[in-house]
């Protein structure tokens, strides 16, 4: 899968570092989400957990060819957001 990401302006850096996450992680939670569900537009929310066990989610817009993805933003999931993804995983297994 190719990646690409949205570049912060006052850096040039991917923006995904302002929240503390990696290039890695994005591309491992895109490879195997928990969750994969439609957003604003085109865009698209992946929910998924790192090999390092973080939880986190992912803003991105799939290539209209070919399996690239323009990654918008990713940040980890904390309190209220985390707590309801893991009572939605749990109701899953039912």
């Amino acid at each position: 899968m190719y990646l690409r990401f949205y570049m912060d302006a006052n850096t040039g850096l991917p923006h995904i570092y302002g929240h503390g996450v990696t290039e890695e992680e994005c591309e491992s939670i895109l490879a195997s989400p928990l969750e994969d569900r439609p957003s604003s537009g085109d865009s698209k929310i992946a929910v998924g957990q790192t090999a390092a066990g973080r939880y986190l989610r992912v803003v991105y817009v799939p290539d209209e060819v070919g399996d690239g993805v323009f990654v918008i933003t990713a940040y980890p999931l904390e309190g209220r957001q985390l707590k309801a993804l893991k009572k939605r995983q749990r109701r899953r297994k039912r």
